[in-house]
């Protein structure tokens, strides 16, 4: 593709979230309330050919890579027919999945054969009292189950992602760095950020990078990962006596947003140009209204025209989305 989707500071865009559903089946205490969470109706999401015709126009403006989101995208009705769809959508070179895990059981191998072959398994604790307060649900075991029939099938290793907080994630680096040294899994470590529905988020509740890598390398010597394509979010460290890998996003502490690659669309159809913006683009609003692919690239490209230089956390502006991640897409 000659086209390439760039903004005003020169960031060139391939990168693609599709948020596929609001709902999600736990209620992390990072992002959900406990009770009382009001999600789109049903008409408001887009349809399997709506999110396919949006992914064909941008793929013709340079985007190659799709990661499907939520919420929790395997709560969406008959997903594997979505995948096959925009499996088949040319320029599409690389589709992956973010997912708790609780469906994996069920649905790995229909979701492998219908052109997914890579996921990522949020699981944020290993231990199942502390897993049923950060979900509120007891089904660790249920995940674990998943995740092992995962990969059985997907691309591994398998990549695990954690959100780091003060007060839960300290007492189980080790754990998971065993697992990343025992299992086909990478283990990434995200910095707790400010897309909770509580809105109670605080800079002193994030556990840093920093923080995890000298807890681990105190055990385990680690080794950073130079890699060709810097623009990947996740710096990486390998353990030195090559026993498997660990990923730091450091989102908080260390932003990366000089080098991001990545646009969102949420399963309501507004086009995010980054996770903490205020202002979004109606692409629903033309898609069923009538617009043709050339108007609708058009205001694609306005759009990450003004793209936003970063998201702000660390400075005296910032601003929280009223949207919390479910509703966003991670």
């Amino acid at each position: 593709m000659s086209y390439q989707l760039t903004d005003s500071f020169g960031r060139t865009i391939n990168n693609l979230r599709v948020s596929v559903t609001d709902q999600c089946n736990f209620r992390c205490i990072y992002c959900m309330p406990e009770v009382g969470m009001i999600f789109q109706p049903r008409e408001e999401i887009l349809t399997f050919e709506e999110i396919t015709r949006f992914v064909g126009i941008v793929t013709e403006l340079g985007i190659s890579k799709l990661r499907l989101t939520g919420g929790e995208p395997t709560v969406r009705k008959d997903l594997p027919v979505l995948l096959r769809m925009l499996a088949a959508v040319p320029g599409v070179q690389d589709m992956a999945m973010t997912t708790n895990g609780f469906l994996l059981k069920k649905m790995s191998r229909d979701m492998f054969e219908a052109g997914l072959p890579r996921i990522n398994v949020s699981m944020d604790s290993l231990d199942e009292e502390k897993f049923k307060e950060m979900t509120r649900r007891d089904v660790l075991h249920k995940v674990l189950d998943g995740l092992e029939e995962a990969t059985r099938y997907f691309q591994l290793p398998i990549k695990i992602n954690v959100v780091a907080m003060k007060g839960y994630t300290e007492d189980e680096l080790l754990d998971f760095a065993e697992l990343a040294r025992t299992g086909p899994y990478q283990v990434r470590f995200i910095e707790f950020m400010p897309l909770d529905a509580d809105r109670s988020w605080t800079r002193d509740q994030v556990l840093d990078g920093a923080e995890i890598i000298e807890r681990i390398g105190a055990r385990w010597p680690l080794d950073a990962v130079k890699r060709p394509d810097q623009r990947e979010p996740a710096d990486l460290f390998r353990f030195r006596d090559g026993k498997g890998e660990i990923g730091l996003i450091a989102s908080v502490s260390e932003p990366f947003c000089g080098s991001c690659n990545r646009i969102r669309i949420t399963a309501d159809g507004k086009l995010r140009t980054c996770l903490f913006s205020i202002d979004e683009t109606d692409i629903k609003a033309l898609l069923r209204g009538g617009a043709s692919d050339g108007d609708i690239a058009e205001t694609v490209i306005e759009a990450v025209r003004h793209k936003e230089p970063g998201h702000h956390i660390n400075e005296p502006d910032f601003v929280q989305p009223e949207r919390t991640m479910s509703s966003i897409g991670g």
